[in-house]
């Protein structure tokens, strides 16, 4: 039995877990998170609460479950970074970790970095950007994108998700925001009004509104070579799966130059035509499941396999197809574990 664990992702990672059991039952998985009731416990064979700790303390942390719990499998996504910074560490206890070297994903974590090498190897175009640490520089950002007609937004270099994103709209009608729970619009007045409380913050990247199609590639380098599903998306839940040449030419060009070799998520987005990169989640994508579905191709147990150094053989007919997904209710298990009160 080979037992993985999954620390705290997001509930999606549901849909990655029946993947994998749906490949083997000799797979056991352990889950943990911040929240007790997350149904991501329903498909867990153990779960338990996860404390909330600064990185370092994390990493001390993972250790000692991982040899508490026999671990072997190691499925990171909280502190990704620090746990990459640690890999040898794990691989002493004997527990394989899903993650790449530190000094390769590192630069990919950071939005201004990864811009940088993205250009630097012609991988493929970038959108204008400024960074701005101040309210000044700020504005200056803002200025000069303005000049040439953008639609100007901005997030927090070190985000994940787009959790931060904003788009700067100073014609919002605050009648029509009572209809939606949250926005991204913000007035320029509202943001400056913000970053006044601090005279130097977190770098923040400003560039301009990308309002085309976003694509989200779910990727795998394999000895049968690189697994590339581009998932087209719009304002909609159903996506497609195009086989788009200018996407898969910068995807292989990105293997090229930094080949991870772990699952990875590049995402582009298209204006005026052209698709700009975005960023790239050195893990799995919060929607691969959707790229499995319509590909037939079980992303999370190549990799899983191929951590284990067994090359399972893939197929994709690079067919286009249109995927989708839906709410369903479901209860949450709620069966008690003997660290559930620790």
């Amino acid at each position: 039995m080979i037992r993985i664990w999954f620390n705290h992702w997001f509930s999606t990672v549901y849909e990655i877990i029946r993947l994998i059991k749906k490949d083997n039952s000799k797979f056991y998985i352990i889950g943990t998170n911040h929240n007790i009731y997350s149904p991501v416990r329903n498909v867990c064979d153990e779960w338990y609460e996860e404390p909330v700790l600064a990185a370092d303390e994390y990493v001390d942390f993972c250790l000692s479950f991982c040899r508490d719990h026999g671990v072997d499998i190691f499925i990171p996504r909280q502190h990704m970074l620090a746990i990459s910074q640690n890999k040898k560490r794990f691989e002493t206890l004997g527990v394989k970790v899903m993650v790449d070297k530190y000094d390769l994903i590192a630069p990919l974590n950071d939005k201004q970095a990864a811009y940088q090498l993205i250009d630097k190897y012609g991988i493929a175009d970038v959108p204008p950007y400024k960074i701005a640490t101040t309210k000044k520089e700020f504005l200056d950002g803002y200025h000069e994108l303005l000049q040439n007609d953008y639609r100007v937004c901005f997030k927090f270099v070190h985000d994940e998700g787009g959790q931060s994103f904003h788009l700067i709209d100073n014609d919002k009608k605050r009648y029509h925001q009572l209809f939606y729970r949250h926005s991204t619009h913000i007035s320029l007045k509202d943001t400056l009004q913000a970053l006044s409380e601090r005279d130097k913050f977190s770098p923040i990247i400003l560039m301009p509104y990308l309002s085309g199609e976003e694509v989200s590639v779910d990727c795998l380098n394999t000895q049968f070579g690189i697994i590339m599903i581009p998932r087209f998306k719009n304002f909609t839940r159903i996506e497609e799966i195009r086989y788009d040449s200018t996407i898969i030419s910068a995807v292989k060009k990105f293997f090229e130059f930094m080949p991870l070799e772990n699952p990875c998520d590049i995402q582009f987005k298209y204006l005026n035509g052209i698709p700009y990169f975005l960023e790239v989640n050195t893990r799995m994508s919060g929607g691969i499941q959707l790229s499995c579905l319509a590909s037939k191709i079980n992303i999370p147990i190549v990799a899983i396999y191929k951590l284990l150094g067994i090359n399972k053989k893939w197929h994709n007919d690079y067919n286009s197809r249109k995927v989708s997904y839906i709410e369903k209710p479901l209860l949450i298990n709620e069966k008690e574990q003997k660290d559930d009160k620790k």
